[in-house]
């Protein structure tokens, strides 16, 4: 499979030129078609309003949310204007209510080969943002690239890799979405963190999925570490400095996302915390 449809989906203007900038790189990179949407969030609530004041708090929500909609909408135009004349680009703006975020978000990543989005933590980032994030990935059925505040580092495509590996099926399927990105590296590295003792690799942690990616013609080899640190994502992101990489690849929320928005979850702790680009699929 190659990736010919990408699409980037922005919620706020000031995240538009990093985001559509790296977005681009790749489809430039790939030869893709990038696809991208500007969205404005009604974030009303009108439930709670008071007596008689539906209509009024409504048009204002709905006001502001076209005024969002419309500056990120100028802002991904002028970041795909500043792009090379060869990338083969759409930008369209639409308006949302958070309860309707996922299933818009999901009829245009249902579509699309890769959904490249902005680290939906933190300044200037509301809860839609993660909102993007999961509908792309459950409702949508679709691998995510998040990439960091400064975007796609060097403007090129991932050459030293690092798949976080778990034998789960979440990290599976993001390996063999992530596999057009392998191949073209020039070093996929393999992380398993404390491997159990009884399971199906104990006696070759990782091996597997090495020789899997080997006979694809990817450069792989595999490291097995040990937990030294009180989380598994703090241990993933020094083995990536370590390395220099600039991509990691993993399975998105192993356990239920109810469970993972209360407890933090090792999702969200490496979106908080990677400095380079996360594949994510589920």
């Amino acid at each position: 499979m190659a990736y010919k449809s990408l699409t980037t989906i922005i919620t706020n203007a000031d995240k538009a030129a990093a985001t559509v900038a790296g977005a681009a790189q790749l489809a430039l990179a790939l030869d893709a078609h990038l696809d991208v949407l500007t969205l404005g969030i009604d974030r009303t609530q009108v439930g709670y309003s008071y007596v008689g004041g539906g209509a009024v708090l409504l048009q204002v929500a709905t006001e502001r949310a076209e005024a969002d909609a419309k500056a990120a909408e100028d802002a991904a135009k002028a970041a795909v204007e500043a792009q090379p004349l060869t990338l083969h680009a759409t930008v369209e703006s639409a308006i949302a209510q958070l309860g309707g975020l996922a299933d818009l978000v999901a009829i245009r990543a249902r579509f699309s080969d890769l959904v490249v989005v902005p680290r939906p933590y933190g300044p200037g980032q509301g809860p839609e943002a993660e909102a993007v994030v999961e509908a792309a990935m459950f409702e949508g059925q679709a691998p995510v690239l998040v990439l960091p505040d400064g975007g796609l580092p060097d403007g090129k495509l991932p050459s030293r890799v690092v798949i976080g590996w778990n034998q789960s099926r979440e990290a599976m399927v993001a390996v063999r979405r992530a596999l057009p990105l392998l191949k073209k590296a020039a070093l996929v590295n393999i992380v398993v963190i404390d491997p159990p003792t009884h399971g199906p690799e104990r006696s070759d942690p990782g091996g597997a999925l090495c020789q899997m990616l080997v006979r694809h013609g990817v450069h792989a080899e595999v490291s097995v570490l040990a937990r030294t640190l009180p989380k598994v994502s703090e241990v993933l992101m020094r083995h990536i400095r370590d390395l220099n990489a600039d991509l990691l690849v993993i399975g998105a929320y192993g356990h239920s996302r109810f469970r993972e928005a209360i407890l933090g979850g090792a999702t969200r702790n490496l979106l908080e915390q990677a400095q380079v680009p996360v594949f994510l699929a589920h």
